[in-house]
């Protein structure tokens, strides 16, 4: 009767569930530290499965990710835990959220809080870890690093960190510049942005294309506004190119009060279109030599601001 029982048991409970555990042996574990003045990398090879990375990218704090070539992942969302180690017993794992799963050699990417308590807690000597399912939905997955000989490495991510540019090319790539007075002049906060894009081309040759877009509000005639725009676009080529930057690198283009980044219904409103849009671009060497011979101070007559070309 009992043997019966045992038997009746398994068939309803069905088979056992499938876990798998992705975690470097302890004295195996590594820590490598790579980067540049763009973006710093402390990164840990997870065996049989990838890679665990912090990544820092200028301009930004860091974040946390996971690599790998092979799906082991299901979709939805993972669990991340800043988790107690087996050789510290009595300390519980700290959950840190959730962290979305997708498709691709990048199988996440954590918040920037989410990383800086994860960096504390190595600092702390606790294991940054992921759980979730398997891709074919059976069973559980947990990838774990460890903290085994971090800080040294943590020590020389912070002096590749100190090394990067205050801003990123995402930062840059498209800034509205105001310039409130009819007489165009650029104040220091104009100037601080505009030596910003300066010192970020000096390191990043792929830069290759400046777009200036003059905007007015609408407080006088259509022809007054068009002139201002003009103006103040000319004020930011002028600027630039006296900093250095080929006449032939920057596409200046006037709009008027056309295109208005927001309703003209106050006077803070009014003085926030009268701006210059200021768009970075990375273009092949040869179409950015077509753009420079056809378009150089000469503004659109009609239509909307045409993107320029990726």
């Amino acid at each position: 009767m009992r043997l019966r029982l045992l038997v009746l048991a398994a068939l309803l409970v069905g088979p056992p569930v499938q876990s798998l555990t992705f975690q470097t042996r302890l004295e195996n574990v590594t820590w490598q530290v790579e980067g540049d003045q763009f973006e710093c990398r402390l990164v840990q090879p997870i065996t049989g499965f990838g890679t665990g990375e912090f990544v820092r990218k200028a301009g930004e704090q860091s974040t946390f990710r996971i690599r790998s070539a092979v799906r082991w992942f299901g979709n939805g969302s993972a669990s991340l835990y800043a988790a107690a180690v087996p050789w510290q017993p009595g300390q519980a794992d700290i959950p840190l959220g959730n962290v979305a799963i997708r498709s691709g050699d990048i199988v996440f990417d954590s918040s920037q809080v989410q990383a800086g308590r994860l960096l504390g807690g190595l600092l702390e000597g606790r294991s940054p870890l992921v759980r979730h399912r398997t891709v074919s939905g059976d069973g559980s997955l947990e990838v774990r690093l460890l903290p085994v000989r971090f800080t040294r490495a943590y020590e020389d991510y912070q002096a590749c960190a100190g090394k990067l540019l205050p801003y990123n090319f995402d930062q840059l790539k498209q800034v509205q510049l105001v310039i409130p007075s009819s007489d165009v002049v650029l104040d220091d906060s104009v100037k601080t942005r505009l030596n910003a894009i300066l010192e970020y081309m000096k390191v990043d040759s792929s830069v290759n294309r400046i777009y200036l877009d003059g905007h007015s509000d609408n407080s006088g005639d259509r022809l007054t506004n068009r002139e201002l725009s003009r103006r103040r676009a000319l004020a930011v080529q002028q600027y630039l190119m006296a900093k250095g930057i080929p006449a032939e690198t920057i596409v200046m283009r006037f709009h008027g009060e056309r295109y208005p980044l927001v309703p003209n219904n106050s006077k803070a409103n009014r003085l926030k279109n009268r701006r210059v849009t200021v768009q970075l671009e990375r273009e092949p060497v040869e179409a950015a030599g077509k753009t420079a011979e056809k378009t150089n101070t000469i503004a659109p007559t009609a239509g909307a601001p045409v993107k320029a070309p990726s």
